[in-house]
């Protein structure tokens, strides 16, 4: 089942709030962990995590809706407003924690120059409107995963 981004969105601040750092995560932060929740779930599930497209924008990987909700906070940490939903798999739960994990404890730009080397973004024209497709980062992605 997909979510919606936004509902992603949520689910990323509140986890980022609740962790020891109780760190507020920047707009630029937060589409780059849509990014990597997005890859891994699609390479480890073969379904998306949420329907909305990601975009390869100047900065790296992009969800426009997502993008268009925080702008405002410009590069200031993002407060989480809404109780985050609860995946509907233990797996799927299982897969979030552990890329949050990972990934969660790099920068913005940590992770925009992550982004920045990996096949779906170099792969794709620079732009508003460029959508890094899901077999991309399916692709790419299922290179990535330890099974264990």
């Amino acid at each position: 089942m997909a979510y919606k981004a936004l509902d992603i969105a949520n689910k990323i601040l509140a986890k980022a709030s609740s962790s020891d750092s109780e760190e507020l995560i920047s707009n630029m932060k937060l589409q780059k962990l849509l990014y990597y929740q997005q890859g891994f779930h699609l390479a480890y599930f073969g379904t998306s995590l949420f329907d909305e497209d990601i975009e390869a924008w100047m900065y790296g990987p992009v969800v426009p809706n997502v993008y268009e909700q925080f702008k405002d906070n410009d590069n200031k940490g993002i407060e989480y407003l809404e109780e985050p939903i609860t995946l509907s798999g233990y797996k799927e739960a299982l897969l979030f924690d552990e890329v949050y994990r990972v990934y969660g404890k790099y920068s913005a730009i940590g992770l925009m120059e992550m982004a920045h080397q990996e096949t779906p973004w170099k792969s794709t024209n620079i732009g508003k409107g460029n959508i890094i497709t899901k077999d991309k980062l399916t692709a790419f992605f299922k290179k990535r995963i330890k099974h264990g």
